[in-house]
């Protein structure tokens, strides 16, 4: 059978009123993971694996991919109403979402986010059943020093996206990277910045470091504010996008896919990787630039195509060759051990139903999370109407049961306050939330992929540059430093001459 022949068998199995009923309570139940902090999809998922044990395995993992899709739309919703990302993979969408919300186009920003995310699982799905051998077999051969490369591709472009102030972008990098060192050397397993907490040995969740900086953080500097001037009412606005909308939006949404299921498919980031060079994408090729911060609605379509595209790659690289990239994935794979399924080559073959029937479920889900999520925007959207002090005693004590959520630790609690209150000196002085963000995501990897290409070639350190995808980033990463200088001297020198002949 071709390929078109196993996934119409596929849509006959998904399409049955038990498994239409798999997806439809785990893509609702994704949604409402999503929306709350901390409480993400592997958590979710982790524990029902329990309860599912006396499922069909192809329900529970229609269930079970549900969740992962639901959460990724739900997630995107406090995010950019709240300023509160309820899953890592939404942090990018609160730097335009939530500037948005706040200029009364809530409504709108919802519903780029939800198409966005519609086009991208579709896109990232048929990636999934067309090249996913192919993009799985590209990240086997993918070593440490590509992925260090990516990673300070990623650390180098911070600056380019924060404008003006490099030095500020690069100040809160560091301290997102400092935040990353908390716990135990990867290598060595001596404690680092732990101070004596075993709690902290494991180090800090990147939920608990997004939601202190973003939702305690603007918390706490709405409190500072609120009595220094009058409340004003923020309108829902039009619940449909404008002609305008979707002439800015419609390339971002397409983009975006391409750029997500790639990163998807590697370990690399995942999710959070995709959405920020998406982000990055969309504000260089933005005809716009001045509006990015302010609530330019490309930096929401991209990053959020580019996050529900990463999910079908990251299901790709699982179901292909048994590697976990995220969380959730490592949890899935738990799941399929605990029916006796072994992810890998070997498994379109020995379980093409199984695998067939939960692709096809993947299109089905999507068209219900878009269906759920496009009329609901205007509802959502007037959340914005609640009085800012109810609405942030609320946005802290969720932000608290998520963070308690992580690991059940009443030390998360004191950490998410402390960064909390340092996400509130960040805002007071100018310092850019998003490169702190990206510091502790990827700092842990990035020094884990350095440390292990040294450790193979004996502490060599032209290994780094042995490659030849590892050179093509860092030319890029040259070019990201030198071409900003290079155009100021021009530019410097134009209008010099402009003045000598005036």
């Amino acid at each position: 059978m071709g390929t078109f022949d196993l996934l119409m068998h596929g849509f006959a199995h998904a399409l049955t009123p038990q498994n239409l009923l798999f997806a439809a309570f785990g893509v609702l139940l994704g949604t409402a993971i999503g929306v709350l902090p901390g409480i993400g999809p592997a958590m979710a998922v982790a524990l029902l694996l329990p309860v599912t044990y006396a499922f069909d395995p192809t329900g529970a993992f229609i269930m079970f991919a549900g969740i992962y899709f639901g959460a990724m739309f739900g997630g995107s919703t406090t995010s950019i109403l709240l300023n509160t990302p309820g899953e890592s993979a939404s942090v990018m969408a609160a730097i335009e979402g939530n500037p948005m919300a706040k200029s009364g186009r809530g409504a709108q920003a919802l519903a780029t986010a939800a198409i966005g995310h519609f086009i991208g699982g579709i896109v990232g799905v048929t990636g999934l059943v067309l090249v996913a051998p192919l993009i799985a077999s590209v990240a086997v051969d993918i070593g440490a020093p590509d992925y260090f490369a990516i990673m300070v591709l990623a650390f180098v472009a911070v600056s380019g996206v924060l404008g003006a102030s490099r030095v500020r972008g690069f100040a809160a990098l560091a301290l997102g990277l400092t935040i990353g060192l908390v716990g135990l050397d990867p290598i060595s397993g001596q404690p680092r910045l732990t101070f004596g907490v075993p709690q902290l040995a494991d180090g800090i969740d990147v939920i608990i470091v997004a939601v202190g900086l973003f939702a305690i953080g603007e918390a706490l500097w709405v409190a500072a504010h609120l009595r220094r001037r009058k409340q004003e009412v923020i309108p829902v606005g039009r619940p449909w996008l404008g002609r305008e909308d979707l002439k800015r939006t419609w390339k971002p949404w397409l983009r975006g896919p391409f750029i997500g299921f790639g990163f998807g498919s590697i370990p690399a980031g995942g999710a959070e990787m995709s959405t920020f060079m998406a982000y990055v994408t969309e504000r260089k090729l933005s005809k716009h630039p001045e509006q990015f911060g302010k609530g330019a609605i490309e930096g929401v379509a991209g990053p959020e195509s580019a996050a529900s595209a990463s999910s079908a790659g990251t299901l790709a690289t699982m179901l292909t060759l048994g590697l976990p990239t995220t969380a959730i994935a490592a949890v899935m794979l738990a799941a399929f051990q605990q029916f006796g399924i072994q992810p890998g080559p070997l498994l379109f073959q020995k379980e093409p139903d199984l695998v067939w029937t939960l692709i096809a479920s993947l299109f089905i889900g999507l068209v219900m999370l878009l269906v759920l999520n496009l009329p609901l925007a205007p509802a959502w959207a007037k959340l914005l109407r609640i009085p800012r002090p109810y609405l942030y005693a609320g946005i802290l004590f969720f932000a608290c049961v998520g963070a308690y959520a992580v690991s059940g630790q009443p030390v998360d609690l004191l950490v998410l306050l402390a960064i909390g209150g340092i996400g509130f000196l960040m805002r007071r002085f100018g310092l850019p939330v998003l490169p702190a963000i990206i510091g502790v995501i990827l700092g842990p990897d990035a020094e884990l992929q350095l440390r292990r290409a040294l450790q193979i070639a004996d502490g060599d350190v032209t290994t780094l540059v042995s490659t030849p995808l590892a050179i093509v980033v860092y030319s890029l990463i040259a070019i990201l430093l030198v071409a900003p200088v290079v155009l100021r001297a021009v530019r410097a020198q134009r209008g010099d001459r402009e003045s000598e002949t005036v």
